[in-house]
């Protein structure tokens, strides 16, 4: 028994059509699906909503549902806004810097490019406050990952027991956080 991949990953959304006009505007995603009921199919509660499909490329599916009669949104004021982020893969770094690009052109605030080593990344949040990341892979990404899987363990098990940071991928992050 094994998990085959992410069937979709749901958010809630402000406003349904907007959220489509966003990510096919500033993500090139396709919309590919509307659902629309008056009654939740899980708990037959009644709950008109909208579920909305986007295509996030290779097979993987973002959806959102609003819900015109719920409190409006928020989030977890316990968890830092950096935290809970979606990350979208990009080819490479000229891909990443063109995303970027477009996004500031659209007036979207950007925040990066963040070098994490194994790969780099731009931040921004869509118009329901959802941050998103754009990341591409570092040329030497392979290597890393490499360097990365030999220590996971040891990290881990460092970490249950002291909740410090291991220092064993310390060099990840080095270049970035340089003047700190």
């Amino acid at each position: 028994m094994k998990i085959e991949k992410i069937h979709h990953v749901a958010y809630r959304c402000k406003d349904a059509k907007e959220t489509v006009e966003w990510y096919t505007k500033n993500l090139n995603m396709d919309f590919i699906l509307a659902i629309a009921e008056d009654h939740v199919p899980s708990t037959h509660e009644p709950d008109p909503y909208m579920h909305i499909f986007l295509d996030a490329g290779d097979g993987n599916v973002l959806a959102f549902f609003e819900l015109p009669t719920k409190p409006e949104m928020g989030r977890d004021p316990n968890t830092p806004i950096w935290v809970q982020h979606i990350a979208f893969k990009v080819k490479d770094r000229d891909t990443l810097l063109e995303f970027k690009e477009n996004l500031e052109k659209n007036g979207i605030e950007v925040l990066g490019v963040t070098d994490h080593s194994i790969f780099h990344s731009i931040y921004f949040f869509d118009p329901n406050g959802h941050r998103i990341e754009l990341a591409c892979p570092d040329p030497a990404e392979d290597e890393m990952l490499k360097k990365l899987d030999a220590v996971k363990w040891d990290m881990l098990e460092e970490w249950s027991k002291t909740k410090r940071a291991p220092k064993h991928a310390a060099w990840m992050h080095e270049k970035e956080l340089s003047d700190v």
